[in-house]
């Protein structure tokens, strides 16, 4: 539905209702074109939702991939061992293409390998793959892995600090570059990365959520490929491979639906954090977990799918699968359905982002080969945007562009941290990025440099954190 107004802060309201029966309620905010979207259902409010000035179409960047993909006249892999350097070696991205790399020592060979403060881990990693550059961010543990290393005969260059993770992207021997550094630490390396010609296997959400708009123009400038290495983005790549110009017509994200899915709305108010831990389909870290439960893990993954793919936010939805085994689809303009189906496995699109264009073959001893007669059945339902109104804040952002999705990103995480350590509630992680979003309109920037995205990803999170000292947000008794 596309709604224009000439002069929107002239009108009081405007309701309308929807397929579910619930009545939404647009009221005039003071910014041009920006409104709070209210949802009632029966007698009750749920609250305001953000949404944002309309988009300026001449300040969007160019996407990573126009709705198809091509490689290049005469892409080939090489005749050698690819090599490539990991950031973000220690986590769980760069263990899991490392264990890639040791399935594959013909095909990958690692030269350089950046790591946070696992300096133990680091180690083995280093006398196992034998690059030539290891960094290490925290400066004061370089030492000890010196000290770790000591009885290797072929020792590394070692460079200490964020300049040694700079180091380590743009290393000149390097073809692909794995991104798998968490958060706004990971875009000066993939900025580097790309300044020097690399293509990037990017684990990092930040740099399109929060830097889209700068780090996508200089792709397009350095003729550098941003390949997606998270399952959803995977899928929807390896669905548009081959599709003729203008032939993407939308983007299905599947989501598990998280912790949640299951309870009715009415009880979010009484979860707790050991709650929104249990996820019903697998083990996570805490904060992919909880985003899981609110569903922000999926309107930031709308977000990265936008810049990603160049789809309209009007034309990527939202989809509840449980079974977790569909990684996502498109949908053609002839009304064809394209998916990607797999067992949830995070490798299968580390692989492909490494491997792409071409298919590596895999032993059935260590990638199991899906069964569809053991599944039996695949299921899915819409997201309820009253249990999950991260869609509508996420959606929002988006449109608006420029630095607020990366307001939207930082406030959640800050939000996540402080529920974890109890000092919210559930409900309160809405709130938070609301208000952090509301806020930061006045001062959007839409086509931010690298500066500006940094700074207002830590104001963000600064704001986010004043709220529950200042606004006396606590969590809700049981």
């Amino acid at each position: 539905m596309a709604l224009n107004l000439a002069c929107p802060t002239e009108i009081k309201s405007i309701a309308f209702l929807d397929s579910l029966k619930s009545n939404f309620i647009l009221f005039p905010k003071t910014c041009p074109g920006g409104f709070s979207l209210r949802r009632k259902v029966g007698g009750t409010t749920y609250g305001t939702r953000l949404v944002c000035a309309a988009q300026n179409q001449a300040q969007q960047p160019p996407p990573a991939w126009p709705g198809r993909a091509f490689p290049e006249p005469g892409r080939k892999s090489s005749d050698s061992a690819k090599p490539i350097s990991i950031v973000g070696s220690t986590g769980s991205i760069g263990t899991q293409t490392l264990d890639i790399v040791a399935e594959n020592p013909d095909k990958f060979r690692v030269v350089a390998l950046a790591a946070g403060s696992n300096v133990t881990l680091l180690a083995d990693q280093v006398k196992t793959f034998k690059p030539q550059l290891v960094a290490v961010r925290n400066e004061l543990l370089v030492d000890e892995l010196k000290e770790a290393l000591a009885d290797m005969e072929e020792k590394p260059a070692i460079i200490r600090g964020e300049q040694g993770v700079i180091e380590v992207a743009r290393h000149p021997d390097a073809v692909t570059v794995v991104t798998g550094i968490v958060g706004c630490a990971g875009l000066k390396p993939t900025v580097a990365a790309i300044e020097a010609g690399k293509d990037i296997a990017l684990a990092n959400k930040e740099t399109l959520i929060a830097g889209g708009p700068f780090v996508l123009p200089l792709a397009h400038k350095h003729k550098v490929k941003i390949l997606p290495a998270d399952s959803e983005h995977s899928a929807i790549f390896q669905c548009i491979q081959g599709l003729p110009e203008g032939a993407l017509r939308r983007i299905i994200l599947t989501a598990s639906g998280g912790a949640f899915r299951d309870l009715p709305v009415e009880k979010l108010k009484e979860v707790k954090v050991a709650d929104a831990l249990k996820h019903p389909n697998w083990n996570m870290g805490k904060k992919i977990t909880v985003d899981s439960a609110t569903l922000f893990n999926k309107g930031l993954e709308v977000i990265e799918a936008h810049y990603l793919f160049g789809a309209e936010y009007d034309n990527i939805e939202i989809v509840i699968h449980p079974q977790s085994i569909i990684h996502s689809m498109v949908e053609t303009q002839d009304s064809s359905v394209l998916a990607q189906l797999g067992w949830p496995d995070m490798r299968l699109p580390i692989l492909y982002t490494m491997s792409w264009p071409e298919r590596i073959y895999c032993s059935e001893i260590t990638w199991p080969r899906l069964d569809l007669c053991k599944l039996g059945s695949l299921t899915f339902k819409a997201p309820d945007n009253v249990k999950y109104p991260s869609m509508d804040l996420a959606y929002s952002a988006g449109r608006a562009g420029g630095t607020m999705t990366g307001v939207l990103s930082a406030a959640n995480e800050k939000a996540v941290e402080m529920f974890i350590d109890e000092k919210i509630g559930y409900l309160d992680i809405f709130k938070i990025v609301e208000l952090t979003c509301d806020r930061h309109r006045a001062e959007l920037v839409a086509t931010p440099s690298l500066e500006e995205i940094i700074h207002y990803d830590l104001w963000a999170r600064d704001y986010a954190a004043s709220l529950q000292r200042h606004l006396g947000l606590s969590p809700v008794p049981a």
